[in-house]
């Protein structure tokens, strides 16, 4: 055999065995790690460190308007509020006594009418109902400091004190009816609904009546210490204002 054959054969063996080699198992090699230049991170899963803040484009940011308000309605649910009495601060209160309510100047022991008002002089009573409502309503709502902001509207239905003739002989019953509403004083939701408060309270008669204003308890301050101490009741109980049982005298003052 020539030498030019037998280098073709060595040749031909060498390719054969190259073609038949064996992978070695690489489990147990030491790891090696790549070059920084060789690794590529795909868009949207960076490191980040949690710390930092993230940043969102202006025009991808939701529009403030979009927002859903801190105390919104669906929070609670109309039907829920009062009865959850969620914690409030009272903005404002709106006390209206209308116009077409029936006053009544008779000196009797149940006079027909809506207003019966003795302890102001001879004027204006609509608006002098208004001021002892008002002032009992403000000071009611002073003091709570809830975190939903809201405006208390009420709407007087019936204001009956004493008249003269009772005031100084039987005494009777103070009868009080008003309706209430609240709504959220910035977004304007109505949280509850217009709900009508009974809110009667004895009256003094005779020496009774006398002894309370030589103490300065006159009709006044008896009256607007009690819607105070209603509202209040109204606004943070359970259970709302839980009027007295009385219904001989209701019965009486519903003429």
């Amino acid at each position: 055999m020539t030498i030019v054959q037998k280098l073709m054969l060595l040749t031909l063996g060498l390719t054969v065995s190259a073609c038949a080699s064996v992978d070695v198992p690489t489990r147990n090699a030491p790891f090696e790690s790549l070059p920084d230049g060789q690794v590529h991170t795909p868009i949207g899963y960076e490191i980040r460190d949690l710390s930092d803040p993230v940043l969102v484009p202006m025009n991808e940011a939701p529009a403030i308007s979009d927002v859903t308000p801190v105390v919104a309605i669906d929070a609670f649910g109309v039907s829920k509020f009062a009865e959850q009495k969620v914690p409030v601060h009272v903005t404002s209160v709106r006390v209206n006594v209308p116009r077409s309510l029936k006053v009544s100047e008779a000196n009797r022991y149940l006079p027909q009418g809506d207003i019966v008002w003795r302890e102001d002089p001879r004027g204006d009573r609509y608006a002098q109902v208004q001021t002892i409502v008002q002032a009992a309503m403000d000071r009611g709502v002073l003091g709570l400091d809830g975190p939903v902001p809201v405006v208390l509207d009420v709407q007087v239905k019936k204001f009956h004190a004493l008249t003269e003739k009772a005031r100084y002989t039987t005494g009777g019953r103070h009868g009080i009816i008003f309706e209430m509403s609240v709504t959220h004083a910035e977004t304007g939701v109505l949280l509850v609904p217009a709900r009508r408060v009974r809110a009667d309270l004895n009256a003094f008669g005779g020496q009774q009546a006398l002894m309370a204003i030589a103490h300065g308890q006159t009709q006044k301050v008896r009256i607007t210490d009690h819607l105070a101490a209603v509202i209040r009741d109204e606004l943070t109980q359970p259970q709302g204002y839980e009027h007295a049982s009385a219904e001989f005298a209701q019965m009486l003052h519903s003429f």
